[in-house]
């Protein structure tokens, strides 16, 4: 579950930072800004599963 989880933030940071850049470059803020956001949100789950690898008993 773990991976799957993993390969989700990793595919929402991608999709986020093309987001992000391609409404740079055509001058489309919300566009932009929705990119930063789901960047972010790729940024918080994959912390999310390094704290519990973290916590995790080996």
């Amino acid at each position: 579950m773990a991976a799957n989880q993993k390969a989700k933030a990793k595919g929402e940071r991608a999709k986020g930072k093309v987001k992000k850049v391609v409404g740079d470059a055509v001058g489309n803020e919300s566009m932009a800004a929705s990119g930063r956001m789901q960047e972010s949100k790729g940024d918080l789950r994959a912390a999310k599963e390094k704290a519990k690898d973290a916590i995790r008993p080996k």
